[in-house]
């Protein structure tokens, strides 16, 4: 196994499946909370990254950083030079649809974008960044399992936070996008291209429109929650 100029992990083990939040520390909370036997594999740019058993099947966990273009140069690394073969963004969104509330977990079917990340493969078109059925039907059965709700369906990856015209929010919410988050549109289309699985799992931390908003405390419940739904499906893969 070699080292990339973003990922060097020396010798250190790295799982074909791995679940991708955005913050690194993100990453160290999930290793330290749910994994066993943990090695940690990447500590480049204090982009850690950790691998470890979870029901005795080995995991990797690793942060994206904010943004397609940071999680789409890892997620391009992982699969290429490392031998990833699902990928599993866990994270937070801000819900767009009035059918979407607080804490409620969202998954994105597909990921439209605002972002120009797409036009580098030079389709005669507009492609749509899919999940993999494999993962999403998986997930779908584990909430079942769990007795959870999820909202499936379309999310916005947009390249924006501070937005100068608020009206675009809401026109995408007129096309029944549910959430916006920043990553999975690069993730999907990376891991589309490379024939491998890919699935993008959120908590709602936040409304646009609703004014809502969830405290830091809130956040790490309902970030608890999602990801006793999502390590079952990891450790199944």
């Amino acid at each position: 196994m070699t080292n990339t100029p973003h990922i060097a992990p020396n010798g250190a083990e790295i799982a074909e499946t791995i679940l991708l939040p955005g913050d690194p520390l993100r990453a160290k909370f999930i290793a330290d909370t749910y994994l066993e036997n943990v090695v940690q594999f990447n500590t480049v740019r204090n982009m850690f990254g950790y691998t470890g058993d979870f029901k005795g099947q080995r995991i990797s966990v690793m942060g994206t950083g904010m943004g397609i273009p940071s999680a789409s140069l890892y997620t391009h690394e992982l699969i290429h030079t490392f031998g990833v073969k699902r990928l599993i963004r866990i994270g937070t969104c801000g819900g767009l649809s009035e059918g979407v509330d607080l804490f409620d977990i969202v998954v994105a079917a597909s990921a439209s974008t605002d972002s120009n990340f797409l036009h580098h493969y030079k389709l005669p078109g507009t492609y749509a960044p899919t999940a993999s059925w494999s993962l999403l039907s998986a997930v779908a059965q584990e909430a079942d399992r769990q007795g959870l709700t999820l909202n499936v369906g379309n999310v916005l990856s947009s390249d924006v936070f501070y937005r100068a015209d608020a009206s675009d929010a809401k026109k995408w919410a007129d096309m029944g996008v549910l959430a916006v988050e920043m990553e999975s549109a690069g993730i999907y289309a990376v891991a589309a291209a490379a024939g491998v699985e890919a699935l993008a799992v959120f908590t709602v931390s936040d409304h646009l429109f609703k004014g809502t908003e969830t405290s830091a405390e809130e956040r790490q419940t309902a970030f608890t929650a999602m990801m006793e739904l999502v390590l079952p499906v990891a450790a199944a893969a």
